[in-house]
């Protein structure tokens, strides 16, 4: 999807996003498929907490399961974001409430993900803000937490042009460009 919309000049729009969701194109990363294969060969149910949103849940699922992305039978396991969790009510696209959802009938062993949401929530998106959230953590980096490199999007672009999201594009990308280091 990135690389379509960065050919056609575009960026992020939900609509193309959408589109391209239900073309169930997505590749898995190398060595995820095996990983997940592994894992649940050997008894671990697993989870896709995702913030794609419900609408496109049968394509996501449809695409998992045509990559051979195993896919527990009789389970919900793929979360989409708007996924109902009783007694816990999301703030946006936080993934808190459905991965404690898992973790109420699951150990979870590993998670991973391309953005420190994916682990915790985070209340404040700013550098102090990503350091206070996974201090409690930093022992579980590499161990039962694994980041996969995004360069494509996350919190972390916000970061750079202080989550204003109301500055133009060219303004936006001057200021992530300036506060690379």
């Amino acid at each position: 999807y990135a690389v379509r919309r960065m050919r056609e000049g575009k960026g992020y729009e939900s609509a193309s996003w959408r589109q391209w969701c239900e073309e169930k194109a997505a590749k898995p990363l190398p060595g995820a498929l095996e990983f997940t294969r592994h894992a649940a060969s050997r008894g671990v149910t697993v989870f896709y907490v995702t913030n794609r949103s419900h609408d496109v849940t049968d394509a996501t699922i449809a695409n998992l399961r045509e990559q051979g992305f195993p896919l527990a039978a009789g389970e919900d396991v793929v979360l989409a974001l708007g996924t109902v969790v009783p007694g816990c009510e999301p703030s946006g696209s936080d993934k808190g409430c459905r991965r404690r959802l898992v973790a109420q009938h699951y150990r979870v062993l590993m998670q991973f993900g391309d953005q420190l949401g994916d682990f915790v929530d985070v209340r404040d998106n700013t550098p102090a803000g990503h350091r206070a959230a996974v201090a409690p953590y930093l022992g579980w980096v590499g161990e039962r937490w694994f980041v996969l490199p995004n360069p494509t999007y996350g919190a972390w672009e916000a970061v750079l042009f202080g989550n204003d999201w109301k500055l133009p594009p060219e303004q936006r990308r001057a200021l992530k460009y300036s506060n690379m280091h």
